[in-house]
């Protein structure tokens, strides 16, 4: 690798390890192996650098959760049992990508002050969003605005419930349980 990707590789380990706002240059320079004025050559900007890591972070993890969240479900299952299936794969990722939960979490206090990132937070969120409406089963034939309507949806649902998962795992809802609170405030 060279030193620009030697830059992209330090600043992907810097954020799984302290996340965007406590990452400095000199903790770039120091995981990376690279000198700190490398940074300013390569991408003009401390921030500019983290950006792009940051990008392609969410690319790799959001590739990797599709595959994740994507697996079979068995055949026959309703839909609040597929949604229970497919929950609790959304709370295993929570804690096998917890770095990168909680820097996306931290990110969003941040947006108001890194347009860049706003901008590729939010289009990274309507992906999302199409993504679950597709993963929870859509119901056949339905039109573009009810896929928006639940992928919007069920990202308000997972963003609330990483939230809840973060301060304090061990009372996290399972698949089955959140399946039973849309069954109650359904009924």
């Amino acid at each position: 690798m060279g030193n620009r990707e030697d830059l992209l590789a330090g600043a992907k380990r810097c954020l799984v390890e302290k996340g965007y706002t406590r990452t400095t240059a000199r903790d770039v320079a120091k995981a990376s192996g690279v000198s700190l004025a490398a940074i300013g050559y390569h991408f003009k900007s401390k921030e500019a650098l983290l950006n792009e890591a940051l990008f392609e972070v969410m690319r790799e993890w959001g590739e990797e959760l599709a595959a994740t969240l994507s697996a079979e479900v068995e055949p026959g299952a309703d839909r609040l049992e597929r949604f229970a299936v497919v929950w609790d794969r959304v709370l295993e990722s929570f804690a096998r990508l917890r770095p990168l939960w909680v820097t996306q979490l931290e990110l969003l206090g941040q947006v108001e002050h890194l347009p860049e990132v706003r901008e590729q937070l939010a289009a990274a969120n309507r992906d999302a969003q199409e993504g679950l409406a597709e993963l929870f089963g859509g119901e056949p034939g339905a039109g573009p605005e009810d896929a928006r309507l639940t992928g919007a949806l069920y990202q308000a649902l997972l963003t609330g419930f990483l939230s809840q998962w973060l301060l304090d795992p061990e009372r996290a809802l399972s698949g089955r349980e959140v399946a039973a609170a849309l069954r109650l405030v359904t009924a």
